[in-house]
Order: structure tokens, then C-alpha cells, then sequence
């Protein structure tokens, strides 16, 4: 075992079991959690977990609970190092905030209020980030299979500066209990499970859910976004021409 990985196992268990006494709610059988026995040897033995250190290294949980897009948003655009403003708490330094990610360029697209009422859907996720400099593709569940799923997202997961944002029912997986965004941060393929970091981290542990479950979780119709199915977002660095 490298150096290198000994030192990023370190580094994943210190961020794990942090806020771990939180009293989260129970998870289903479907649904492992990282930090139990199983969710380490998961971990351990994934293969496509390059986004996991660098959504890690970014987490936020989500403000309110209407704020699970923002705070995912917030996370990869400063994994991406994307160029960010300043905020009064932390003058002099640029960072992405969930405040300071809001501003008069998003209100055209999602209003703060209606955001703050209703969250947002996945395309208006994919348009809030397209006005960042990064290469964004949308997916609905229904557009595709969850082969093209899976393979879309491993690849992803795997890739420096590669990143994906689902969409999902909860209850669909066991949980309470509407729509929710979270990022991806690794993938096992022995167990064919991957790995959500949960924004809501007052309600859920970051888990492993097997990808036929999110996918099925995926492909359930949003009536605020015209009944279309919920999905998921490839992110990435944009390509200079």
C-alpha cells in the first residue's frame, strides 16, 4: 500500500466521523452506512473514489432544508477552484458560500424566495451551474437506463475534477421523505453500491445505496419540474477552445 493512499485513507477517516453524533434517523437495510463496518470495507475496496477527497475536503451541510442544491453546488464549485467572490466573513479570501452563491444572475433563473419555499429542480440545478465556467450535463432518469447511469457516473467518480450531483426521491430509497440533491463520491463495483454524501448531515450519515435503488430513486416524476423524472449531473473543469 502506497504512501500517497495511506495518507488519503487517513485523511477520509478523519472527515468521516466527523459530526457523527448527530442524531440522525435510522437508515434502512438498502442503505449502508460509511462509517459502519461494511460502509469502511465498501470504501476500501472502490476503485472510483477520486471525488470523494475533493467533495470531502469542500463539505458543507445545507443551511436550510430547502438548500440541498445550493450546498452541493457550493461544494463542487469550490472543488473545481472556481473563480469565486468574496464574503464578509472571510475577507480578504474567495470562497463559495450559500449565501454569496445567490445573487441577481441566479434570481433570473430560480427567484431566492421560491428557493427558499421549494428548493429547486434538476434542470434549474443544471442552469444555476451553467452560469459558472464549468462543462454541465444534464440527465433525466427517463432518457436513459441505468447501464448508461452507472457507467456515466463511475467514469466520473474516478476522474480528477470530475463530479456528479443527483436528484432523487428519498422515500423512494427509505428515507424521509421528498426530492433531495447530494453529490456522488465513490463507487464499489464488487457490491455495485455508491456512495452519497448526504448534505443533510443532521438527518443522514453519508451512505452507500445500491445503483439499481438510486437509479429507481432517479426515475421518479417531479411535478415542480413538469412532471419530468429526476436524474443527475455530470460536472467538469470547461473546456478551453
Amino acid at each position: 500500500m502506497s504512501g500517497r493512499f495511506v495518507r488519503l485513507v487517513a485523511l477520509a477517516l478523519c472527515l468521516w466521523t466527523t459530526g457523527l453524533s448527530a442524531q440522525t434517523l435510522p437508515l434502512p437495510d438498502n442503505l449502508t452506512d460509511l462509517s459502519s463496518e461494511q460502509g469502511e470495507k465498501f470504501f476500501f475496496e472502490s476503485g472510483a473514489l477520486q471525488s470523494y477527497f475533493a467533495v470531502a475536503d469542500n463539505f458543507v451541510t445545507q443551511k436550510t432544508q430547502a438548500y440541498c442544491g445550493v450546498a452541493s453546488m457550493v461544494m463542487v464549485l469550490n472543488a473545481l477552484h472556481t473563480p469565486a467572490p468574496t464574503t464578509p466573513e472571510y475577507q480578504p479570501y474567495h470562497t463559495f458560500t450559500q449565501d454569496n452563491l445567490l445573487n441577481e444572475h441566479t434570481d433570473a433563473i430560480l427567484p431566492r424566495e421560491v428557493l427558499a419555499r421549494q428548493g429547486m429542480t434538476l434542470d434549474q440545478l443544471g442552469a444555476l451551474l451553467g452560469l459558472y465556467p464549468a462543462t454541465i450535463e444534464v440527465h433525466h432518469a427517463e432518457d436513459g437506463g441505468l447501464d448508461a447511469f452507472r457507467d456515466s457516473a463511475r467514469s466520473y467518480l474516478a476522474a480528477k475534477d470530475h463530479f456528479v450531483l443527483v436528484n432523487y426521491l428519498r422515500k423512494a430509497i427509505g428515507q424521509e421523505r421528498g426530492g433531495h440533491i447530494s453529490p456522488l463520491a465513490a463507487y464499489d463495483a464488487k457490491s455495485d453500491r455508491f456512495l452519497i454524501l448526504d448534505v443533510a448531515r443532521y438527518k443522514y450519515p453519508p451512505v452507500w445505496a445500491k445503483a439499481s435503488d438510486l437509479f429507481a430513486a432517479m426515475n421518479t416524476t417531479d411535478f415542480a419540474n413538469n412532471n419530468k423524472t429526476r436524474g443527475y449531473v455530470l460536472i467538469t473543469k470547461a473546456v478551453v477552445q
